[in-house]
């Protein structure tokens, strides 16, 4: 315990648990190390194929089994994930590297040691920014630093069945990841999750990971203590590890747990604060809780040693040079440059850019469009509205991003109406023909010339002379029905600016 301390730092976010003279001020303090699977073709130190589930045991060597006499190599795409996942979040990263070997027993640690990074990083000194506002509210921002991104090789995976027995699957050894590795910036489960998501869709987007969750190419530890003043003094309560939690919502209620329990511990049992201690916590779901599994102290425990198979090695400046070109554009600069330059909103934006694809798919049509908004409209509301309602994927469909454009081109010209681009839409979807074709073969050529609407509407006028009695009594939503059936009875080819403008002249001189 330390009593240097006497108030909270500028900023803090402060919490109090308790009430009168037991009450008590703390802050949460939360640090993140997300284990990401990257999308190379073969396993991190063999030619053993990168992919999940299968049979049990099959995608297995004997370099990723441990056996003796294997060596591992390097796989040159695994770093090169490494180096553009690093670059994708503000990181340095190093020209000089090695692996080194993490010692500790597992059943599914086959080798009894783990090659990873321990002194010498692939990447350190990073950053993204978490949005602390809601999806259509302006933005708020905050700077979660990141200490260090390694790479390191997956363990395999143990199968408990029905109870009674446990199974070993080898596949997933050997398999590369990148550890994440944040500075304790979060101070709230809220922003723990917050921060996983963000990195989950910046990886996502640079194409290092597929991301999904369930299969687990996505893993969170969440290192959690307080800093509580009591009496003018400070306290630290031992930090906490919550392992392995694969979900947002897992996040978000194990810190919450862990917070209330930490609380609970340093009111009935004060410990001293260890910096290289841990508790290692298990997070049970289905009781909503955290259950302790171990204790550690990691500068001992691990017995970190240089890996003797794979020499340390350089990585040249083209090589490093090529790693940074491939990261593009990231959603948050893709978000910035889709208001600027197209004028949409905050909720427009951040639906379109939650996945590469679509906002690839949207910006191909909006720059073959003469209105980016509309293409935007049309996408958002009706593009994605098939797409889910099917269950299909943009690629699957019959149309393209200049197949919207087209139609939005056919309204903006008056060549067609909202109406009929409806319909149009849904034989695009059955047929893939384009818009134009379509609308030239319904005969859905919209009428502008004045001439002939206005005899359409003095026989709406004169088929409906009670609608123009009730105009006359001040029932003002007659013009709308009255070009309602303008309309209908051009089938829809009545140039709409033209139809209202016609309609109301006529009754302003009617009445």
């Amino acid at each position: 315990m330390s009593e240097t301390m006497k108030t909270f730092n500028a900023g803090a976010v402060v919490h109090t648990d308790g009430e009168g003279a037991s009450a008590l001020q703390y802050e949460v303090i939360i640090g993140c190390e997300i284990h990401c699977e990257l999308l190379t073709k073969t396993k991190a130190f063999c030619d053993c194929e990168n992919r999940y589930g299968g049979m049990p045991n099959t995608r297995v060597c004997p370099v990723c089994l441990g056996l003796p006499g294997a060596m591992p190599k390097p796989s040159r795409e695994y770093v090169e994930f490494g180096a553009i996942a690093g670059f994708a979040l503000d990181c340095e990263v190093s020209t000089f590297t090695k692996f080194d070997r993490k010692h500790y027993f597992y059943p599914d640690l086959v080798k009894g040691y783990q090659i990873t990074q321990y002194d010498l990083p692939l990447c350190k000194d990073g950053h993204v920014m978490i949005n602390l506002a809601a999806a259509d509210a302006t933005p708020d921002l905050k700077k979660v630093r990141i200490e260090r991104i390694h790479l390191e090789e997956d363990v395999g995976k143990s199968l408990h069945i029905e109870g009674a027995h446990s199974y070993i699957d080898y596949n997933r050894s050997g398999v590369p990841l990148i550890e994440i590795v944040s500075k304790p910036d979060m101070s709230s489960p809220e922003e723990a999750s917050l921060f996983m998501q963000t990195i989950r869709e910046i990886l996502k987007y640079i194409g290092a990971t597929d991301g999904n969750l369930e299969e687990g190419s996505m893993r969170c530890d969440a290192n959690i203590n307080l800093r509580v003043i009591e009496g003018g003094k400070e306290f630290r309560t031992p930090i906490s590890e919550i392992k392995n939690m694969n979900s947002f919502k897992a996040i978000r209620d194990a810190c919450a747990y862990e917070v209330g329990r930490q609380l609970r511990e340093f009111r009935e049992d004060r410990q001293v604060f260890n910096q290289g201690f841990k508790v290692t916590m298990g997070w049970d779901e289905p009781k909503g809780e955290t259950v302790v599994q171990r204790t550690k102290n990691s500068f001992i425990d691990y017995r970190f040693v240089v890996e003797p198979d794979i020499r340390p090695f350089t990585l040249s400046p083209e090589f490093v040079s090529a790693a940074r070109a491939k990261v593009g554009e990231r959603p948050a600069e893709k978000r910035e440059r889709f208001k600027r330059e197209y004028g949409l909103s905050d909720f427009d934006v951040n639906t379109l850019t939650t996945d590469r694809s679509l906002a690839e798919w949207y910006e191909a049509a909006a720059k073959a469009s003469k209105d980016p908004k509309k293409a935007a409209n049309w996408v958002l509301a009706e593009v994605l509205a098939v797409v889910n309602d099917r269950r299909l994927a943009l690629a699957d469909l019959k149309i393209g991003p200049e197949h919207v454009a087209g139609l939005v081109n056919l309204v903006v010209a008056g060549s067609i109406t909202s109406k009929q681009a409806k319909d149009v839409f849904t034989e695009m979807l059955e047929t893939g023909d384009k818009p134009e074709a379509i609308a030239k073969a319904r005969g859905m050529e919209v009428v502008s010339d004045a001439g002939a609407i206005e005899k359409i509407v003095d026989e709406v006028i004169k088929a409906n002379p009670g609608a123009l009695e009730d105009w006359k009594k001040g029932k003002t939503n007659v013009a709308g029905w009255l070009c309602g059936q303008v309309m209908k009875l051009s089938k829809g080819q009545a140039n709409p600016a033209t139809a209202t403008a016609l309609v109301q002249k006529r009754l302003a001189d009617l009445s």
